[in-house]
This record gives structure tokens, C-alpha cells and sequence, in this order.
């Protein structure tokens, strides 16, 4: 297999992402930092954490709305603009000493607002850019650069520089979303689709009687056509199980997430001077997966291979459990199965966003991308506040055997609704139409 040709558009839109990941990076460890030197009340730090966990709920279907309404070039250009103004100002109060909880949370709520248009607007115009067969590895590659920016460059970097001084990692943050608003405007324009009231003659009778049903053929009130991608991925056999198991995974990963280090210290007998060798086994984990992704789907399909992904997955998972057992405390076994399990996540991702990207018209593709991802995220705060309570009650070695038996029940339950998809489902692809 020869690797696909992405070209120079899909290498700018690579490097902003890049460049925006390796921002978030040093300015996530550093908010949580600031937070912490701010005030000592859990319920304060908490909240923070939450403001930047509640827009992608919140506000993703409206983010996909907009993201279909608007030049998605121009969108996420001006987006990263206003994020570099906001991070900007933030640097500006820290150096001042004018930083308080309250516009921590203000800033975390509004960087998190805005991703979800961002992110929206960016899956939309990766099919723009790429051969629809070239989108897993596109998909793949964008998260080897993103993890490699925010695991390995930005992450260990935020302390020490927050430790120099505590605006500097918010200034760099401001610099790279600037940098990365620079590359998005220098792709290619394209003309858009015509998003609504499209002529009936250029779409297929199947497909045009599908978006009057679920209200994507002209302009209404803006949740009505937020709604839709919601609608559209419902009445998406493949769409719609595959989300359910993304909600279902995800509701587990978030429960092993909340209580992770905890385990990690207590449980595997991870020395706290070692757990940052230990964390860094996820990003290895999923680089690796990242750059497989594009080949699993060449050489299996996605489906097979989103299958085969959650049973490997869940052996990982499995194998983390037993790490622990009886707190034997084996944390290079742990380690290492943990990587497998984030070299599957990424596996996961890479190749859901493609199905989708190669399977919705590009008038409904924001929208659609942006449901997708607040369908997949559905669970995830419920896991984690399940695995909290149920950590303080039971012991955290239960929270992660409990959590390997949920994903194996979504394993189970996902092998069984994807097996009849069969390869006309993968061979369902729409014209190329650039975006």
C-alpha cells in the first residue's frame, strides 16, 4: 500500500491543528496551576474543571449549525482569533495579579464555547481536502501531531514555564492560536455547497427526500437545522450504533480516567516520582494507534475494523484489571496495557470521524459531526461521577474491574449491531464536493 498524497492544504490545516494542541496544552496544566495558587476549595477548582467540560454538551449542536451556515475557512480562522484575544487578556490579568476564580471559569467556559465551533468547522472541511479514501490516515495523522504536540512538547513544558513565570504559558497559548488562525486563511478557498434550498436536480431522490424529512433543505430556525444532524445520524443505521457504542465506551473511559492516578499510586504501586513515565505510556499508546488507524481501515474496512478495535480494547482493559489484582502492584504490565488500551481509543476515533466525513452530504457535515461528538460524549460525565462515588465507597481496584466489565458489555452489545453491516455500507460514499 502506497501512503495517499494529502497535499498542501491538508499540511496547513495539520499545522494549525498541531500548533492549537500544543497551546491547549500548556494552558490546561497551567489554568489547573493558577487555580490551585487562586484558592485551596476542591468545589472552586472543581468548577473550573467543569466550565470547560459543559459547552461541548451544551452548545455542539449549535456550533454544527453555524459551522454549516457559515464559510468554515473564515469560521475557524475567526475563531482562533477571538481564542488568542481571550487567552491574551488572561495573560494580561495574571500579570496584573487581576486573576480571580471567577474569570477562570469565565475563561475556561468561553475557550470551550468557542472550540465547539472550531471543532465542528474543522471536521466539516477535512473531506474538503483529501480523497475520500485518504480520510482515516488524514484523520490518523492529525491526532500522531496532535498527541506528539500536547503529550510530549506542551504538556512537560507547561509546569516548568508556568513555575518561570505564571502568564507565560497563557502568552505562548495567544501566540499559537494566532499562528494557527494564520495557516487556516491560507488554505485554498473553495466554493461552498449550496447549504439550503439546494435544487432537487442535483442531489439523488434518496437523498433529497431523506434531508426534507429531517429539515436539512432550507433555512429555518437555527436549533430546527441543529437538530437535524442530530435526526440524520438517528436515522443512520451504522451512524447511530456506532455512536450508542462511543456513548457506551466513553461512560467506561471516563469512570477509569476519574480515578486513574489513584490507582496508579495506590493499586500498581506506582512510585509518584515515576507517574508522569506512567501517564506518558498513554500518549505512546496513542500516537501508535493513530498512525495504524489508516492501514486498519485499508486493510479490514472501518466497520471490521472498528469491531476488532473495541474486543482488543477491552482485553486491554482486562489485563489493566488483573495488573492489580489482590494489589500485586505490577506497573510496567499496568503500563503497558493501558497504552493498548489509548492506542485503541485513538484507533476508534480516527476511524469513526472518517465514516461519517465520507458517508453525509457537506451541507450537513457540521452539523453531523458536531451530534456525533455530543452523542459520543453523552456518558462521560456520568462515568466519572459514578467511579468517584463508587471509589470512595468500595475502593478504587473494584472501580476498574467494574469499568473493564461495562466496556465489555459495549463490546459485546457493538459486535452484535455492527455485524450486519456489510460492505455496501462502506462503499456508501457521496461525491466528492469541495467545501
Amino acid at each position: 500500500m502506497t501512503a495517499p498524497v494529502l497535499g498542501r492544504d491538508y499540511r496547513l490545516l495539520w499545522s494549525a491543528a498541531v500548533s492549537s494542541r500544543f497551546g491547549d496544552a500548556l494552558r490546561t496544566p497551567a489554568l489547573a496551576l493558577l487555580a490551585a495558587t487562586l484558592t485551596r476549595d476542591p468545589r472552586a477548582i472543581a468548577a473550573v474543571a467543569v466550565a470547560g467540560q459543559l459547552p461541548p454538551l451544551l452548545l455542539g449542536l449549535l456550533g454544527g449549525a453555524y459551522a454549516d451556515r457559515w464559510d468554515r475557512r473564515r469560521t475557524m480562522a475567526a475563531v482562533d482569533g477571538a481564542r488568542a484575544a481571550v487567552v491574551a487578556v488572561l495573560a494580561v490579568l495574571v500579570a496584573t495579579g487581576r486573576a480571580g476564580v471567577t474569570a477562570l471559569v469565565a475563561v475556561a467556559f468561553l475557550l470551550a464555547a468557542l472550540g465547539t465551533l472550531f471543532d465542528s468547522a474543522s471536521f466539516a472541511v477535512l473531506p474538503s481536502l483529501v480523497p475520500p479514501a485518504a480520510l482515516p490516515t488524514a484523520n490518523g495523522r492529525l491526532q500522531a501531531g496532535t498527541s506528539v504536540a500536547g503529550g510530549f512538547l506542551g504538556a512537560p513544558l507547561a509546569g516548568l514555564l508556568f513555575a518561570l513565570t505564571a502568564p507565560l504559558p497563557f502568552a505562548l497559548d495567544a501566540l499559537t492560536f494566532a499562528l494557527a488562525a494564520l495557516l487556516v486563511l491560507a488554505l485554498t478557498p473553495v466554493p461552498r455547497p449550496c447549504t439550503f434550498g439546494r435544487p432537487r436536480g442535483t442531489q439523488t431522490g434518496q437523498m433529497a427526500d431523506r434531508n426534507r424529512k429531517i429539515g436539512a433543505g432550507g433555512r429555518g430556525s437555527l436549533w430546527g437545522e441543529a437538530w437535524a444532524g442530530m435526526r440524520w445520524v438517528w436515522g443512520d443505521r451504522v451512524l447511530w450504533r456506532v455512536g450508542l457504542a462511543a456513548a457506551g465506551s466513553n461512560l467506561a473511559i471516563s469512570g477509569l480516567m476519574a480515578v486513574l492516578v489513584l490507582y496508579a499510586l495506590e493499586v500498581l504501586r506506582v512510585p509518584p516520582s515515576a507517574y508522569g513515565l506512567f501517564a506518558a505510556g498513554v500518549v505512546v499508546g496513542g500516537l501508535a494507534g493513530a498512525l495504524t488507524a489508516g492501514r486498519l481501515a485499508g486493510r479490514f474496512g472501518t466497520l471490521p475494523a472498528l469491531r476488532g478495535v473495541l474486543l482488543g480494547q477491552t482485553v486491554a482493559l482486562t489485563g489493566f484489571a488483573l495488573a492489580g489484582f489482590a494489589l500485586a502492584g505490577q506497573p510496567l504490565a499496568g503500563g503497558v496495557a493501558l497504552a493498548c488500551f489509548a492506542a485503541g481509543t485513538t484507533i476508534w476515533n480516527s476511524l469513526w470521524s472518517a465514516y461519517g466525513q465520507r458517508h453525509v452530504p457537506p451541507e450537513l457535515l457540521g452539523r453531523v459531526g458536531a451530534a456525533q461528538r455530543v452523542l459520543g460524549l453523552a456518558g462521560a460525565p456520568v462515568g466519572a461521577a459514578l467511579a468517584g462515588f463508587a471509589g470512595a465507597a468500595y475502593g478504587v481496584a473494584p472501580v476498574i474491574w467494574a469499568v473493564a466489565a461495562i466496556f465489555a458489555l459495549v463490546t459485546a452489545g457493538a459486535w452484535r449491531t455492527l455485524r450486519g453491516a456489510t460492505e455496501q455500507a462502506e462503499r456508501r460514499v457521496e461525491p466528492a464536493v469541495r467545501i
